[in-house]
């Protein structure tokens, strides 16, 4: 099967609420890097006017981050049947970003500083609590060495070495891991909680971060993982993504981590 013939949903939940720091460029970075490799591409909009049965056709979601407010109407929306339908997207292993706001939403409940609890659709074993209005955010540059077990070697396999990421962070919520694996061990920055040195989760295909940039712009390779899972799980068959040379984003990789003094063993690179 040429990829002429091969076609990819992206799944972008609420665009126009939930992308508050530019996030939407994940959707725009897994969009062209399928195109250029012949896929054709759709990119659907699952808001207040999407159905569960949209959100059954997808087969990779993007979500970005939000303010309290949004977050809130968005989880009145994700009720029933819409819910029902993203869990199991999730848990059938449909690959997906979620991005600071999102993980929230996924998890068993945020607490805002000001307002009541929200509840998330608990399919990742995580709670987000903001300390109060008097407590400084984490905010600033991000570091990660992946290491969820089978994301660092799935990545580890398509780069030829250890992953890591390179983000930004801007959160008020301190985030807490249950049962669920951490994405990545903080090298630079706050992650989850500035405390247990712990950043994002990892679930079955979905990819939980605080990590803005936006992400996969500055980590292309996680964008191929993605496109390629999804691929894999849509058409049962073994596809395997032509490597494209990615030396811009590796220097700009190069350069984050000598600004930050960020000594790393073997960072992951570009393949030429």
């Amino acid at each position: 099967m040429s990829s002429q013939n091969l076609e990819l949903t992206i799944g972008w939940l609420y665009p126009t609420l939930m992308s508050t720091y530019g996030d939407r460029g994940n959707v725009i970075t897994i969009e062209r890097r399928a195109q250029w490799r012949g896929y054709d591409v759709k990119v659907l909009p699952l808001d207040q006017n999407s159905t569960a049965a949209d959100i059954k056709t997808v087969d990779v979601i993007v979500g970005g981050g939000a303010q309290d407010r949004q977050q809130e109407i968005v989880m009145r929306d994700l009720q029933g049947a819409k819910a029902d339908a993203m869990r199991d997207k999730i848990e059938n292993g449909t690959p997906g970003v979620f991005t600071c706001g999102s993980p929230q939403l996924l998890g068993h409940y945020y607490e805002p500083g000001l307002g009541q609890r929200i509840e998330g659709l608990g399919i990742l074993d995580l709670v987000s609590v903001h300390p109060g209005e008097n407590t400084k955010r984490c905010i600033g540059n991000l570091v990660i060495e992946v290491t969820a077990s089978r994301l660092a070697r799935d990545l580890k396999e398509m780069t030829g070495s250890t992953p890591y990421l390179v983000g930004f962070e801007n959160h008020g919520g301190r985030t807490k891991l249950g049962k669920v694996e951490a994405l990545g061990r903080v090298v630079y920055g706050l992650g989850n909680n500035g405390e247990d040195g712990t950043e994002g989760a990892f679930y079955q295909n979905a990819i939980a971060t605080y990590s803005h940039g936006p992400l996969l712009p500055k980590n292309p390779f996680v964008a191929d993982w993605l496109i390629q899972t999804a691929l894999r799980l849509k058409y049962q068959q073994e596809i395997t993504l032509k490597p494209f040379d990615d030396s811009l984003a590796a220097q700009a990789r190069e350069a984050m981590f000598k600004r930050l003094k960020v000594s790393l063993p073997n960072p992951t690179a570009a393949k030429v």
